[in-house]
């Protein structure tokens, strides 16, 4: 019979496919910690060894059969026995990497240890490199980013039929578009698909907040002064939005100064961003953004739930459905990382969101969960500094994309240096930075972690 619950899953017997237990037996709030502990130094440059030859061209008729036959239409509702056994078998013997894709994938929604190191062996002998079976998914995942292992031929509905296990409505997220599939994962928990305006909170998911509920600076009394909130203003009307809630919520869509916003955090990257979501073509309706339960290279996957467009979280662009066909690219306006003391001292008419919105939940992920590195897949990182030091990044109006070292910015704007690259110039915001022109008009810079910056801006300036 077909699995047609959550619930089932669960309890479905002990050999199957097991999804990890976590993301269903509690409300999870944020994307959930692998138990994996790579081979490759997190937080280093990553050495891995020479990639392994790369065949081209279509599938052996063989090696087609064995994928169709271990994680065929029937996966949802399939003991994994002998016959998928053997079908593995096959699989390892084509020597062909690209199938190793397919392998990370259902790797990441196994549980059963015993399945996993055998996964892990079949994909040893594909790539000609041991993975370490502490951290399968993730030291396999490193070394196919690393190399840069292009997909099998029909990559895309295989991955959709092993993601949609864990849940269904990722279906419609998992179309062609201008988005790169292998490197989507999963986050450890379930999608935000709740229609706009939804209160049924807690969800099992990360919750977006709505046209959030809103207090004077006075009445915030349960923020300390040294809490980091997220600053933004618009139309000379400011709000803050505490770390604290953004950790729960990890969404805000938003009104302010008379623009409507769209207000991702992503805990991962260190990164909360601000996009104006009025901004669309005539006849488009304003994007309600969700999040999504998956990750791409450890930053959040947002999507539009009107339409279920997918958008590259950290540029903007929508990359799959009916908006990426239409081009929509939302625009930026700054997010001033910085402490409550410090904002509301410098914008004393502020509003800040209420208490209530991080639903009894104190999360404080920045100093613990990420203290080792990455905990998710990146494959190299950039060495020009340190994978968590806070950078300010923005893309100048020539197209170039670069980062600024905060702290060393920070000081030097304070000792009364000037910052300038083309025509960005670094200005104090409220105890943070952000980034003007010449004018003094806001360019819709971000504060994110070294990481996440030189990943999605490979080549990026940086400053000093």
């Amino acid at each position: 019979m077909l699995i047609r619950s959550y619930f089932a899953l669960l309890i479905f017997t002990s050999f199957l496919i097991g999804i990890v237990d976590s993301a269903f037996g509690q409300s999870a709030n944020t994307e959930n910690r692998t138990d994996s502990t790579s081979s490759v130094q997190r937080g280093a440059v990553k050495l891995f060894v020479e990639p392994p030859t790369v065949p081209t061209g279509p599938l052996s008729p063989e090696l087609a059969g064995a994928i169709e036959t271990a994680f065929g239409e029937n996966l949802t509702d399939r003991h994994w026995g002998k016959v998928q056994h053997d079908a593995m078998q096959v699989i390892a013997r084509s020597g062909d990497p690209r199938v190793a894709w397919i392998i990370s994938d259902f790797m990441r929604i196994v549980s059963d240890p015993e399945l996993t190191l055998f996964l892990s062996t079949i994909a040893s002998e594909l790539i000609g490199t041991s993975i370490d079976v502490r951290g399968a998914w993730s030291d396999l995942t490193d070394h196919l980013i690393a190399w840069d292992i292009p997909a099998p031929p029909g990559y895309l509905d295989v991955k959709k039929r092993i993601y949609t296990i864990i849940v269904p409505g990722w279906k419609r997220l998992f179309v062609p578009g201008q988005i790169d599939w292998r490197h989507v994962s999963w986050g450890g928990v379930l999608i935000d698909d709740r229609p706009y305006g939804s209160t049924d909170d807690p969800c099992n998911c990360i919750p977006a907040a709505d046209n959030p509920s809103v207090s004077s600076a006075a009445d915030a009394r349960w923020l300390k002064d040294d809490d980091v909130v997220f600053g933004i203003g618009v139309n000379g009307e400011f709000r803050a939005y505490p770390r604290r809630i953004m950790e729960v919520r990890e969404m805000v869509n938003d009104t302010l100064g008379g623009r409507q916003l769209g207000i991702p955090y992503c805990t991962l990257c260190g990164a909360a961003q601000a996009y104006f979501t009025d901004e669309v073509p005539e006849g488009v309706a304003r994007p309600v953004l969700r999040t999504s339960g998956l990750l791409i290279r450890s930053n959040k996957v947002m999507y539009d739930i009107n339409t279920f467009s997918v958008f590259d979280t950290f540029k903007g662009n929508a990359v799959t459905g009916p908006l990426a066909e239409k081009g929509i690219t939302l625009r930026q306006t700054s997010v001033v990382t910085t402490t409550w003391g410090e904002w509301k001292a410098a914008h004393p008419e502020t509003t800040v969101l209420v208490e209530a919105l991080a639903l009894g939940r104190d999360f404080d992920f920045r100093n613990t969960r990420d203290a080792n590195g990455p905990i998710f897949p990146i494959g190299d990182v950039d060495p020009r500094l340190p994978v968590h030091e806070d950078v300010l990044g923005v893309v100048t109006p020539t197209g170039v994309p670069v980062a600024f070292h905060v702290r060393s910015a920070n000081s030097a704007l304070k000792r009364g240096e000037a910052i300038v690259f083309e025509n960005l110039h670094l200005v104090l915001d409220g105890g943070g930075v952000r980034v003007v022109d010449a004018e003094g008009n806001d360019l819709g810079g971000h504060q994110a972690f070294w990481f996440a910056w030189s990943q999605f801006y490979p080549g990026t300036k940086l400053w000093p």
